[in-house]
Parts: C-alpha cells; structure tokens; sequence
C-alpha cells in the first residue's frame, strides 16, 4: 500500500516582522511554513510602533515597488486605496524641484507611487499577511544568535521573558533593520567579516502632521517636493505628502551645519530657507497636529553579502539589514518588496533545502539593492564628510551626468519617462543611456526651464491666497 502520508513542508523563520519581513514572509509561504518572529508587540491598528523609528517621516512607495507588490500580494495596492491611500501620478500629481534646482514640469507619465501613512501601510500589509495560514507570528520574542555552522545555518536561539530555546528551520531570513546583528552572528559561526560600505551626508529629518488647509483635499492636491543640492552645502530640502485624514504630512531635512530641530516655533522658518520657499508658504495656512518628530539616523550603509566567498545554505539577509537608505529618496519600501518578489522567483524553480539556494537567494536580491544604492550614493557622497573617501572621477562624471539628464526630464516628456523609470526602481540605470534620453538631450525639442514651482489656479486659490 503506498504511503498516503503527506510531506513536510520546508520551515522558514523571518526575524522581524518590519515591511521587510511581512514581504518575505508572504514570498516564502508557497513554499514553506513560516514562522515570523517579533521582539515588539504589533498594534491592532494603523498606530505607530517602536520597531518603526522613521514612521513618522513621510513615506512613499515608487512605481517599481507598487508593481512588485501587485504580483507578490494582488489586491494589497487596491485595499490601502480604499482606505485612504493614494496612487499618485509622477510628474502629473507632483510639484518637484530637482537637486540641481530645476523644476519638473508636471508631465503625465505611466508612474504611479502609493502614497499614504507609513502606519496605515504597515497596518494593511500586516493584516493581509498574517491572516495567512501557512504564517505562524511569534511576538515578544527576541533573536539571540543562529545555530549552526559556517557551512550551513539549522535555526535560531530565542528569547522570550526568561524562556530560552532553539528553534530548526530549513532557512533563516534576518529582516532585523539598521540595528541588525547578522555581522556578529556570521563570525560567531567562523564566517568572515563582510565587506561594508557607509555613506552619511550628516541628514537630520525633522516632521510635523498637520489639517491639509482650505479645500486642498478636494482638489487632489500634489506632493510638494524641494530638494537638496550637494553643490551648496549645507543641504536643505523637504517634502509636503497629502495622506489619509486630511492631513499633511511635512519633512524637511538638512545636513551638516543646516539641519532642522525639533523647536515647533522654527519649523515652518526652516522651510522657509529651503532653495526655494513654496513649503514654507504653504504651510502658513496649516493647522499643525502634534509635535516635531527628529531623526538622525539615515546614512546610507549597505552589507555586500553577495560577494562573501563563503556563504552558508539556510541562511538569507534582506531589507535593512543588507542595505539601508537615506529615506530622502524614499527607495527603502521598493526595494523590499523587489527583493521578495526576487525569492519568490528563485523558489519557484529551486528547493529551499536544495544546496547552494541560499547564495543563490542572496544574489538574486542584491540587484534592486544595488540599483537603489547607487541612485543614492551618487548624491549623498558629493557631500562634505560623507565618506572616507572622496567620490573617485567616474563617479562625479556620473552625477553630472545624472544631472543633465534631470534637466532634459524637467523639459521633454519623453526624457522624463525614462528617467523615472530609473528613479521609480522599474528598470536598470543603464535606461537612463538609451534612445529616449540621448535623442532629447542633444537634438529633440526641449521647454524651456521653469522659473517658479507648477502649482494650478486651483491649488494656489486652496492654499496660498
């Protein structure tokens, strides 16, 4: 009689249960039980969390993550609409000037980014990923260290109150955050030190909710975006994102020497002082709701774990703890839910338990990471103190380059869909040499700079008069 015993799955642990780990864990489950471990408790609604430090910035999710979330969790993009998110057109439902001082005209163009809360996000994505039952979420525990050898992770120590244990698992996800501690677990099982690299432009971010003023709610009104420039330090920028409730959410940034506080009487001058002031004109009008909310800590440092010669199987690091980003630039959500959507991909075709998996894995999800990182660093390493090395030559011919590119997509649509689709994580930088920039840029037709932020009758009458 054939044995009618049905097969184990495979078992997955993801430490974290950040964007990160909720994307991983909804990867992972066709092809594992999974179990989700989580120091904090998770609240029970869109509300803010310790293990979120920068939720109270503004937060976007590009074109490229908002299609790799489609694929990897249909129906999640169109569950946050219906509570309050938005899909914002990229330049059409825009006001942004560039780092090099030239303002997008507002082109109609494919890219759509959801913009929202970062808790109302968090809050949709947990509820559809835990409401699977492949997905088993372990609160208040912490992870210790891994178990295993330097040839192949079995599991995790874990603590929860004064109960210690081992848990088994056929792969371990570390989606810990910037405070991860993957480095000092590899060495613990005889791997060598990996390779790091940090950029810090020295950001502060300093944020304040307010009541969207007037009617601008009805008239949808646009993301308003000044941005830095590194050729005049101190840099100083900021962003307005209409979200959920009628509300605004403001951040405004600035580096070494220029950085904003948390004095609520300076914070509207502050964004007065930006390169240009529309920010700070636009909020004269606004109600604040609450307090400003600091933070320092966004330097760009990025873990190359795709390069290690060794790397043992059952074991895979993601999100923050592999790379994490100026929140400037907003690419921190994308490149989760591309590195997901990347996993699911190499499962699909590979066993979990097969050998070799698990470096397989962690090059796979090294693409988005590095596509991200060098949309970064290409800005924040141009910045006094930003590294311990100076840019080298190509890379400030680069940046140049990047810059004339942002003026001929400030000017000629054409020029500007690929640029964003570069910017949005939807294609390789190397779009950005293609025919649909090159021909604007030295022969096509091109409109002429804007001298003044593209605001509509309508949304000036709503807000600034």
């Amino acid at each position: 009689m054939p044995d009618s015993t049905p097969a184990l799955r495979p078992r997955a642990i993801v430490i974290g249960a950040s964007a990160a780990g909720l994307f991983a864990a909804a990867a992972l489950a066709d092809f594992a039980d999974v179990t989700l471990i989580e120091r904090d408790t998770l609240p029970d609604g869109p509300h803010d969390r310790r293990g979120v430090p920068q939720a109270h910035h503004a937060h976007l999710m590009w074109s490229g993550g908002v299609k790799a979330c489609q694929q990897l969790l249909p129906g999640l993009v169109e569950e946050a609409v219906t509570q309050g998110a938005r899909l914002a057109g990229i330049m059409r439902d825009m006001v942004s000037r560039a780092p090099n001082e030239v303002w997008f005209r507002r082109f109609n163009t494919p890219h759509r980014n959801l913009i929202c809360s970062r808790p109302l996000l968090d809050h949709i994505l947990r509820t559809r990923v835990l409401s699977d039952h492949r997905i088993t979420l372990r609160e208040g525990a912490t992870v210790e260290g891994l178990t295993g050898t330097a040839a192949a992770v079995t599991g995790v120590r874990v603590t929860a109150g004064d109960v210690a244990e081992c848990l088994t698992a056929d792969l371990v996800v570390d989606t810990s955050g910037r405070g991860t501690r993957v480095t000092h677990w590899l060495t613990s099982l005889g791997l060598p030190h990996v390779e790091e690299r940090e950029v810090n432009a020295g950001v502060t971010y300093a944020s304040r909710y307010y009541k969207a003023p007037g009617d601008s709610s009805q008239v949808g009104f646009p993301l308003v975006n000044v941005q830095a420039n590194p050729a005049q330090p101190p840099g100083r920028g900021g962003i307005i994102v209409p979200i959920e409730g009628n509300r605004w959410i403001v951040t405004l940034s600035g580096t070494r020497g220029g950085e904003p506080t948390n004095n609520p009487e300076h914070f509207v001058e502050f964004a007065r002082s930006l390169g240009d002031p529309i920010i700070g004109e636009l909020l004269k009008g606004a109600e604040p709701l609450g307090a400003v909310t600091i933070s320092h800590s966004t330097a760009n440092r990025r873990r190359y774990f795709e390069k290690m010669h060794q790397w043992p199987d059952g074991f895979v690091a993601l999100g923050d703890a592999v790379a994490s980003y100026n929140p400037v630039y907003g690419h921190g959500l994308s490149v989760a839910a591309q590195c997901a959507l990347a996993i699911q991909g190499v499962l699909s075709t590979t066993p979990i338990t097969k050998p070799g998996t698990a470096r397989r894995l962690q090059r796979q999800a090294a693409k988005p990471v590095g596509d991200a990182w060098d949309l970064a660093v290409g800005q924040d390493a141009l910045y006094p103190g930003a590294s311990d090395t100076a840019p080298k030559a190509v890379e400030r011919l680069l940046a140049r380059y990047v810059d004339r590119c942002v003026e001929t997509g400030a000017r000629n649509p054409r020029a500007l869909h690929a640029l964003l689709d570069v910017m949005s994580l939807e294609k390789r930088p190397t779009r950005l040499f293609s025919a649909d920039m090159l021909w604007p840029m030295l022969l096509g037709k091109k409109l002429p700079l804007l001298t003044e932020a593209p605001l509509t009758t309508d949304e000036r009458d709503t807000t600034l008069r």
